[in-house]
């Protein structure tokens, strides 16, 4: 009988990763390179290239080119580790036309790329 009670329990809150809360998480892109950090730091400027690309690419006033783009940058994000650009990006998805969304694009591709010139220094 307890067993049937315990499976109505709500899951205990999970606290955010702390590595999380950064533009890019590390502890992320570690795992995704292995924890080889030359190949981390070619992957972060990669990244940071595409985002500036991406960025071009969002301040035009055709939708479908400004979709294209977010779509590209919020896999490319999440690939890195960069969750806050790829959250925003997804949000542009959904609305591609919309200027405060791509501004807000815009605000954390540039806390993103501060961040990696930070690192790489």
């Amino acid at each position: 009988m307890a067993a049937a009670n315990i499976a109505f329990y709500p899951e205990p809150a999970r606290a955010p990763c702390p590595s999380q809360e950064r533009p890019v998480d590390l502890v992320h892109l570690a795992h995704q390179t292995m924890g080889d950090k030359d190949l981390e730091n070619e992957v972060l400027h990669m990244f940071a290239r595409q985002a500036r690309r991406s960025l071009q690419e969002i301040t035009d006033a055709d939708p479908a080119l400004v979709l294209a783009a977010a779509h590209r940058l919020k896999g490319a994000a999440a690939a890195v580790g960069a969750f806050k650009v790829a959250s925003a990006a997804e949000r542009l998805e959904a609305d591609p036309s919309d200027a405060a969304l791509q501004a807000a694009v815009g605000a954390t591709v540039v806390e993103a790329q501060n961040f990696i010139l930070k690192l790489c220094r």
